[in-house]
This record gives structure tokens, sequence and C-alpha cells, in this order.
């Protein structure tokens, strides 16, 4: 036996040693179902369900890759070690840590209605799978949930947490309480979901509309806003609604990180807008969050939640930020600004730089995304096996986070296999799919590229610099002083590549075409 041989095998010893130490589960594989061509997705139930190698921290003689591709192979990962000199001169991304840029708060998905209903409609520990597929350290480790206030359109109906249309308007906001859906579909999920981390889960509430009988066109849907001005009457009642929502979780054991001011506040000015919505402008949720909500929330205790201000489209930057944040009243209760990211093709990444370059000292946060049914196009809402979405998913990421960006959350974390349950139809994918009549969930090539990157850029990470060439690329240092290098090939050619890894030396290695690989090493 060689002596590179038997180095390999005492390597392959150690880790198996590691993982079990830690306390992880050993690493399973994926149970491929077929969708034609490429396509497939790893099903999972019961007794079964795929989990990537753990993570832990190794010598600085070898790095660890993580590789997913349209081809095959899911978060698989080897073990290589570093080599003195670089194998090419082209296709070199080179890493220095000591250039910094944002802090990460890290990745997850919404808790919604549809996705509880989802969960509720599995089996219990089929269920229990999917969150720890999603939580869990064996998984891929999701440390940010985000929660509808009420219902929106992934709700079966709508309501809000006062429906009460008596007169006078209840204005104290005193017969405030969560719906069933909240206790049934979300506080038990998510308390799982933090039972299964080893990370703090980052909770953040959005709310789609106010009660009809506090808006101008008396309805939860369509073109309306509050009734009256901020500062009034109606805007301080809103306000409570608020406070009363964070009070109310509290009460149920769950601990509100965030809260932005409004989903998407353009769709409220959109006539016949088909689900819950209500309509602002800049100016007016300036207004509002100065004179209204950000007193009402530092008053009942509430100040260091992280208020987020446009939670829409970043077309809209760095208008809409600079509008609201040149306003010392109303910044001074303000912690970053929110996007989404459904029209990123018609607006140039340049925005988020120039949103960060006015107002350095407020973060930027991905807040929303999915993959939604576009009615001209012949796909369906769901697309089982699809890399493309996978795909898309990652190039996002990477060009959010190379811009400012210090998180991403995904949109529903399961659906069922039309895309819903919706009450307007308005279906769309999910990294996990539900098929409910065959107690089985259905992780799609989206789920694995959130895991390129949410399993190993955990909270706290900063983004470093990396020039990537003619790559697509991403690099951050851990915590623990961990280097993570994300690359992303959109090609159909392999590509070959190097990483200069500072004092390590070099990883010389190929990315097949449509891929995604995540290195992780230690540099002390």
């Amino acid at each position: 036996m060689g002596g590179q041989e038997l180095n390999e095998k005492m390597i392959v010893f150690v880790i198996l040693l590691s993982i079990l130490s830690l306390g992880y589960t050993l690493p399973t594989f994926c149970n491929q179902r077929s969708f034609g061509g490429n396509s497939f997705v790893c099903v999972c139930n019961a007794s079964y369900c795929d989990y990537p190698e753990g993570v832990y921290k190794r010598g600085k003689t070898v790095y660890a890759q993580y590789q997913s591709a349209a081809q095959g192979g899911r978060l698989t990962q080897i073990i290589y070690y570093f080599e003195e000199m670089a194998a090419i001169q082209s296709n070199v991304i080179k890493i220095n840590k000591n250039v910094t840029y944002q802090k990460i708060f890290g990745f997850g998905g919404a808790m919604t209605d549809a996705a509880g209903i989802n969960i509720a409609s599995l089996s219990n520990q089929t269920g229990d799978n999917l969150l720890k597929a999603y939580f869990s350290k064996d998984g891929i480790e999701y440390n940010i949930a985000r929660i509808p206030m009420a219902s929106c359109d992934f709700s079966t109906h709508p309501y809000s947490y006062n429906d009460n249309n008596d007169s006078p308007p209840d204005y104290n906001q005193t017969k405030f309480s969560l719906a069933k859906e909240d206790l049934k579909y979300k506080v038990p999920y998510l308390k799982r979901a933090q039972e299964l981390s080893n990370r703090t889960l980052l909770i953040f509430g959005s709310p789609w509309s106010a009660p009809a009988w506090m808006k101008t066109n008396n309805n939860m849907t369509g073109q309306g806003t509050l009734k009256g001005q901020p500062g009034g009457s109606y805007y301080k009642s809103w306000a409570q609604y608020f406070v009363k929502f964070l009070d109310a979780y509290r009460e149920q054991g769950l601990k509100l990180w965030g809260l932005t001011a409004q989903n998407e506040p353009t769709d409220g000015n959109i006539a016949n807008f088909t689900f819950q919505a209500m309509g602002w402008t800049p100016q007016q949720q300036r207004d509002f969050i100065k004179l209204d909500l950000g007193p009402a929330l530092h008053q009942g205790g509430y100040k260091d939640v992280k208020l987020m201000v446009l939670d829409d489209q970043r077309l809209l930057l760095p208008y809409w930020a600079d509008i609201v944040l040149s306003d010392p009243g109303a910044r001074q209760y303000i912690s970053g600004v929110a996007v989404h990211w459904y029209l990123d093709a018609l607006a140039p990444v340049g925005s988020l730089d120039l949103t960060h370059k006015n107002n350095p000292d407020f973060f930027i946060f991905g807040t929303e995304a999915c993959a939604v049914h576009i009615p001209l196009l012949p796909f369906p809402p769901v697309l089982l096996g699809d890399w493309a979405r996978a795909q898309k998913y990652a190039h996002d990421i990477i060009q959010d986070l190379n811009h400012w960006v210090t998180g991403w959350t995904d949109w529903n974390l399961a659906l069922d296999m039309k895309g819903g349950p919706n009450w307007v139809k308005n279906y769309v994918d999910s990294p996990i799919i539900v098929n409910a009549a065959n107690d089985e969930f259905y992780k799609q090539p989206m789920f694995y590229a959130m895991g390129h990157f949410s399993k190993f850029i955990p909270e706290g990470s900063v983004r470093i610099e990396a020039s990537c060439g003619s790559l697509e690329c991403v690099a951050v240092q851990r915590p623990d002083n961990g280097i993570v290098v994300v690359v992303l090939n959109r090609d159909y050619k392999e590509v070959m590549m190097t990483i200069a890894a500072e004092d390590n030396g070099y990883i010389n290695q190929k990315i097949p075409p449509f891929s995604i690989q995540t290195y992780l090493y230690w540099s002390e």
C-alpha cells in the first residue's frame, strides 16, 4: 500500500469518526425519480431521506468539494488535497480574505399557510423529515423563516387578525387575535424548526393587507390604502396591529427578529389587484414609520426588531430607499432595505450598489423569490426535476451577495403538486413539492441550489474578495474562519479552473456543464 493511498484511507477514517462524534447522521444518497432527460427529484418519505455530509473543520492541507449538476449528483462531497501549483492560467479565482464586505444573516424560506397545510397533509414522520431536511444540522440548515402577518394569496381564504367591522372602529385593536392558521400551520412548525436547528432561527413577519375596515376600498384586495393620513387614527391603529402581532407570537414562544413594513407596497396601487395588498408611496411609508410604527415598536418593547422598508422589486432602488432613509425621523427606526427578485432581469444590479453607497448604514436583504408561472409560456407552475430553475436561483444569490445583499429568502417552504394551495390560483414552484397521496415529498433541484449556500454560510459570515474571471462565484469567511467559495457554471461546456486559496495552495478542478460547486477549507 502506497503512502498516498494510506493517507487517503486515514482521512476517510478520521472523517467518519468526526461525523459520529459530532452527532451527525451518516450521509445518505438521493432516491432519484426521473421526469425525463436530466430532470429528476430526490424522493423522501417516512423511512428515508437523503442528507449531505456534515460540515466540520479539517486540516489546512485538504478541502471539501460539494457538487450538484444537471447530469446527476446532489451536494455530493469529495475531499481533495491542495496542490502547490496552478494547473491553468485562465479561469483563475483569486481569494483575498483581507478585503471584506457585508456580513451575512443567512438563508431560508417562508412558512406560509400553504406550506403548513402541505406539511400537515403528510404523516407525522414524513412531515418531520421535511422540516429536518430544511432546518437540522443533517439538512441544509436554513436559519431564516418568513411569516405572512395573517393571510396572503398562499392561504385558502382572505382573513386578518381583526376582521370585526363593528362601529365605532376598533382603533385600539382590542379584538386582535391570531388566526387558526397561525396556531395550526405556522407556530407548531416554526417551534419544531427551532428544536431541530443548531443555529438561531431568525423569523421575520410581513403584512399583505390591513383589515378591510381600515382601508379606503373596504377590501383586503384591489387598489386601496389605509384610511386617513400618517399620524391619524387608522395609521396609529395599524402600528398597534404590528405590536399586537409581535406580542401574540411571543406568547406562543416565538421571538421575531425582524419585520417588513409592507409586502410589495406597489401592488395595492394597482386597480383590481387579485389578492391581498395595500398601497404605499415611499413618502407615505416614510411618514408612517416616523410618526406611527417606529414609536409604537419602541414603546411596545421592540426597538431591537429589525424593521425593513420596501420589500418589493429592486427596480424601485435606490429611489425608494433614498426617500425613506433621507429623513432622520424615520431612519432612526429602520435597520434595512428588503428586496424581491421577480423583476431582476429588468433592474440593473448596480441599483443595489447605489443603494448601499447612498445608505451604507442600512443592510439590504432578499426577502422573497420563487419560480413563477408565466401564462404565455407552455410550462406548468411546478416543473418536477427542472435544473434551469435551480441554476437561476444560484445565479441570483451569487449576484446579490456580490452586490451587498446580506441574505436570501425563498418563498413557500413546501407546495402541493399543483403549486398551491392558493385561493386565487396563483400557483408557483417550490424547492419541496408534497405528494400527500403517497405520503412523500420531492426535493427539487432548487432545494440543492439553496443548500449550496445555506448549509455552508452561517449567520455572521463575511463576504471576502474573490476575482472570478469568466466564472460566476462568491466567497465568504465563516465565523469559525472557514473559507467558502461557491462557483456556478451555466454553460453547456465543462470548464477547467483554479482557485488560488492564498496560503493553502491551489484548487485545480473541473466544473461540469450546468453545475454548482461549493468549496470549503480552513486557512489556519
